[in-house]
């Protein structure tokens, strides 16, 4: 059940902090345990600017010097950080406290989700089961309590990101993951996005609810938007270890974080952050979260000063090479006979995420990407010098801008922290 929420214009680290204490005070009493041994799973440095990383680093120097405390950043199959960035995301937790999810060789079998029930939550669209394979520390190891921490914001394959998601995709086996992803894909991207049960979750929650029941867990969701100065802001805590946790963060976040539109917007310019954005894999959330939004025609330019890649793997950055953003019907079809989109589904299933299906053009300036790399996989390219000269980010303001030579344009400093849509196409979905 919920144990408690604090929602706000704006709440400031004191309050946070004393939520944590909140949270650790309740944990002892109504789950009866002594903190001998507590795991914290918050998500990667790709969420950093939620501040779970800092609200992590509270609850570990709260709980008691002698309990037995680690932490797995829910990482999927996302590249693991570097000690300097555990400090960046964690700041005074020690490194070998810290463990990163091997999401091949670092899980176990949990059980399935049967074709049928895939089938019954999906309308039909999904008929294959879902192998549910997570990580080993989690599932093998004895704990007094486990703490989620997350940001709850709309997201491409759940709807809305956190809860049960840190389980099945952040702790996640790679089996658990390619079928996942594609089960979503085939419901299509822009069914999902902003809805607060979507057929996966629907899944995921049906396993949670089968195979994790006996985990000692509560969930601590945050929720962000921008105050009157434009800043990003923690808005709502919400604490509980059940689904009406995530729905009240769920509603919350759509409330504040999707923003509607009567008509669609003819060119958006994106920013994605140089210390989370580093592979297309995690960049394109500028084209997740605007894509509803997006004008025939229009077009999409990101600016990703860090981009040095395309996949977090190796496996993944070959597939994206190899085939391109190609449409998602393009890439349906390549899935049904090549044997690395079948090896790496969620590879398929992000390549049709990524794709614009011809609607707008998607223009990419990368800092460490070349124009050859860029236009290899389908995308156009911008200079980044020139970009920023014609786009200063820091001289433009969140939403609309006129540039000196009369060009409207709306502008987007964080792309995944909300969702952008025309009404019409979240109506309609």
């Amino acid at each position: 059940m919920p144990w408690f929420q604090d929602e706000s214009e704006s709440l400031d680290r004191k309050q946070v902090n004393s939520l944590v204490d909140r949270l650790l005070d309740e944990a002892r009493s109504r789950k009866k345990i002594d903190f001998r041994r507590v795991l914290l799973l918050p998500p990667d440095l790709t969420r950093m600017h939620s501040g779970a990383g800092w609200i992590t680093e509270a609850i570990y120097n709260r709980l008691p010097q002698t309990c037995d405390t680690h932490v797995i950043p829910t990482l999927g199959q996302h590249v693991p950080h570097t000690p300097e960035e555990n400090r960046t995301m964690f700041g005074s937790i020690p490194e070998n406290r810290i463990h990163a999810h091997d999401y091949r060789n670092g899980v176990v079998p949990v059980g399935t989700v049967p074709a049928e029930v895939m089938a019954q939550k999906s309308n039909g669209k999904v008929k294959f089961e879902l192998p549910i394979d997570l990580n080993t520390m989690l599932m093998r190891e004895k704990w007094d309590l486990i703490v989620n921490v997350g940001h709850v914001v709309p997201h491409e394959v759940l709807g809305f990101a956190n809860h049960n998601k840190n389980y099945f995709i952040g702790l996640g086996g790679k089996r658990s993951l390619c079928a996942s992803h594609i089960a979503a894909a085939y419901y299509g991207i822009e069914n999902n996005l902003g809805r607060y049960i979507t057929p996966l979750r629907a899944c995921f929650n049906w396993a949670q609810e089968k195979f994790l029941g006996h985990l000692p867990d509560v969930f601590l969701q945050i929720v962000l938007a921008r105050d009157r100065a434009n800043q990003l802001v923690q808005t709502g805590i919400y604490v509980g270890d059940d689904l009406d946790t995530y729905l009240n963060a769920a509603r919350a976040s759509r409330r504040q974080n999707v923003t509607l539109f009567d008509e669609p917007i003819k060119k958006v310019i994106a920013v994605m952050q140089a210390d989370e954005f580093r592979s297309t894999w995690v960049a394109n959330k500028a084209i997740y979260r605007t894509r509803m939004v997006m004008a025939d025609g229009g077009e999409l330019l990101i600016i990703a000063p860090a981009l040095e890649r395309f996949g977090e793997q190796p496996e993944i950055e070959a597939i994206i090479k190899k085939y391109g953003y190609c449409g998602t019907k393009k890439v349906m079809e390549l899935y049904q006979t090549q044997p690395d989109l079948q090896d790496f589904a969620n590879g398929a299933a992000h390549l049709c995420n990524g794709s614009s299906e011809g609607r707008f053009t998607i223009r990419y300036a990368p800092g460490k990407l070349t124009r050859q790399q860029i236009e290899g996989v389908n995308f156009q390219y911008a200079d980044l010098n020139e970009t920023l000269k014609q786009y200063p980010p820091d001289r433009m303001n969140e939403g609309w801008n006129t540039t000196p030579d009369g060009e409207k344009v709306y502008f987007i400093s964080t792309p995944s922290a909300g969702l952008w849509s025309t009404k019409s196409r979240m109506s309609d979905a």
